[in-house]
Parts: C-alpha cells; sequence; structure tokens
C-alpha cells in the first residue's frame, strides 16, 4: 500500500523518529521513500545518518516531494508551520496530523483551503513500537487514505478507528495512560522495597508484572475480571491484597485520572483551536 507513496515528515523529533523506525523496521517502505524536516540541523544529520531517509531544514520541499504529509511538530508552533506550507497543500496530497488537541477543522482554517486530512492521537510507546494509536478521519479522507494511515500506525504498535469528537477521551486514556501506568510500576516497586526486596529486582518485577498482565489479556481475550479471579484463590494473598486496593479507591481514582484528563484536553484542545483561527486582519 506504501510502496510508491512518498512520505514526508514536517518535524523529526522523538515521534517522527519512532514512526519512521516503524515504517523501516516493518519493510512498509524503503529510506529512499522517507524526506523529514526539522529545524535541528544535528537533528537532521542524526536521523539522515541512522535511517538513510532523505533530510531537509525547508518545510515546503518536504510537501512539495510527498504524497502524504505527517504533521509531526509540536502544536505550538502548528500554524507556523501550516501557513508556510499552505501554498503547497491540496487535496491531491494526504495529511496526517499528529499534534494534540488541535482539531482537523482548525488546520484547514490556518491553510485557508480545504484538505485531505487525517487526525492521530498516538502514545508514547510506539518509541518501543507498542504503542496504541486512534485514528479519525476528515471530510475529505477517503477509505484507502485510512488504511494507509492505519498501515503507518500499525508499525508501532495498535492502531483503531474513532471519531474525532472521542479524541480528548483517547488522550486521557491512552494518551495520558503511560504516566498512570509508570506511577503504578513506581508504587509497585517502593512496596517490594518496603517488604525487604532491592530496589533494582523490585523494578524487574513490577514492570514484568504489569507486563505480562497485560499480554495475557490480549492474547487471550478474557475480560480483565475473569483473569483477576484466576487469581484469587479462597483466603489467599491476592485477595487481601485486592481488598486493600479497593479501600484505598483505586478502581475509582483511576477514573477519576482519566476524566479529569479528558477535560484537560478539551480546555486545551479549545485554546489551540483559538489560536490557530485567530488570524490576524
Amino acid at each position: 500500500m506504501l510502496r510508491n507513496k512518498q512520505i514526508g515528515f514536517l518535524g523529526a523529533g522523538n515521534m517522527g523518529e519512532a514512526l519512521i523506525h516503524g515504517l523501516l523496521h516493518g519493510h512498509l517502505c524503503r529510506p529512499e521513500q522517507i524526506i523529514c524536516s526539522d529545524v535541528r540541523s544535528e537533528r537532521l544529520k542524526a536521523i539522515r545518518e541512522q535511517y538513510g531517509v532523505k533530510g531537509t531544514s525547508h518545510n515546503v520541499e518536504v510537501v512539495k516531494q510527498s504524497d502524504i504529509v505527517v504533521l509531526a511538530v509540536k502544536p505550538q508552533i502548528m500554524k507556523q508551520v501550516v501557513e508556510e506550507v499552505a501554498k503547497s497543500l491540496d487535496l491531491s496530497k494526504l495529511i496526517i496530523s499528529i499534534a494534540a488537541g488541535v482539531p482537523l477543522d482548525a488546520i484547514e482554517a490556518c491553510a485557508r483551503k480545504e484538505l485531505k486530512l487525517i487526525r492521530v492521537m498516538p502514545n508514547i510507546c510506539v518509541s518501543v513500537r507498542e504503542g496504541v494509536s486512534a485514528i479519525a478521519g476528515g471530510k475529505h479522507a477517503t477509505k484507502e487514505d485510512l488504511m494507509m494511515a492505519k498501515t503507518i500506525f500499525d508499525s508501532v504498535g495498535k492502531s483503531l478507528f474513532i471519531d474525532e469528537s472521542l479524541l480528548d477521551a483517547v488522550t486521557g486514556l491512552s494518551g495520558s495512560g503511560p504516566a498512570y501506568i509508570f506511577l503504578i510500576i513506581d508504587a509497585l516497586a517502593d512496596a517490594g522495597v518496603k517488604v525487604g526486596l532491592s530496589r533494582d529486582d523490585a523494578l524487574v518485577m513490577a514492570s514484568h508484572t504489569v507486563l505480562g498482565a497485560a499480554k495475557m489479556m490480549i492474547e487471550t481475550g478474557e475480560h480483565p475480571g475473569k483473569l483477576k479471579d484466576m487469581v484469587t484463590s479462597p483466603g489467599g494473598t491476592a485477595i487481601a491484597g485486592l481488598h486493600t486496593l479497593e479501600q484505598g479507591g483505586v478502581r475509582t481514582t483511576l477514573i477519576n485520572a482519566v476524566e479529569v484528563a479528558t477535560e484537560r484536553s478539551k480546555v486545551l484542545g479549545a485554546m489551540m483551536k483559538n489560536n490557530l483561527t485567530n488570524h490576524e486582519k
């Protein structure tokens, strides 16, 4: 699907590099099919040397050479970048934005033209090819466009289609979720140290316990409640620990965390949309 496509990345930061690595690692395209830009010359040099892709400091050059353009810049500079390349954008190019909190209609308003747009919310775990990405298509994106986007993001984990109106919820759950899990792992490791384990051993046990539990649920397809019941024998250690977790309100706290993060995403998104569409008269 991507064999004859030129793919351009505006921004070669962590997310951009993760996608480049995923595409090449999965043999979905060749290095010569990829071109990227970045304001940091040393960053471009490093990406070119490591992956053999083309690199330039000129965003317009990337857009002109590409069939698929990935907007991998920070939301704060999205307006500047879109306005810079707007003349080279049209409906012949598929544009994929991974900028958090930037709605598709705001990008069109900034470019002052209709575009073939897809918005994707990946999480940080794409850097180890275990990310989860939510894909929302704009009004001009075709089924083929959506499948190309899915192919790209499946190279760095798991992707699924979702309505753009739900991307704030995605941000609250999977976008912010790794931070919740890192906190849980850190807390489990602290607990291990408290009961006598070394810090290093406790961290290994905590992180691999989380990894193994997630993999078990994914591979078996079983509901987490059923798997939980498999671990909890009558009068045993796990049920005693679970009782303490429920007393501490872990379930409610995690639900509240996702809800609060979702609401914060909505506020930041509204601010970002206002900034992007606030053209000087």
